[in-house]
């Protein structure tokens, strides 16, 4: 079974840069509180890597 990640929008996206909107729009986060659960690849990791100052993540097993 493949790992996924737990991703969570704990900081506000007004007044961020139009790419870090656009990448937590493409992790499927909108306004805080948002949560998603996506899988743990390289791309998944490179938009947290992006933007990780405004996610919590959490790893599942």
């Amino acid at each position: 079974m493949a790992k996924t990640i737990n991703i969570k929008l704990v900081k506000s996206l007004n007044g961020r840069l139009a790419k870090h909107k656009a990448t937590a729009a493409a992790l499927g986060l909108h306004k805080i509180g948002d949560t998603t659960v996506q899988p743990d690849n390289e791309a998944t990791r490179g938009k947290i890597a992006h933007i990780g100052y405004l996610l919590q993540v959490t790893e599942n097993a």
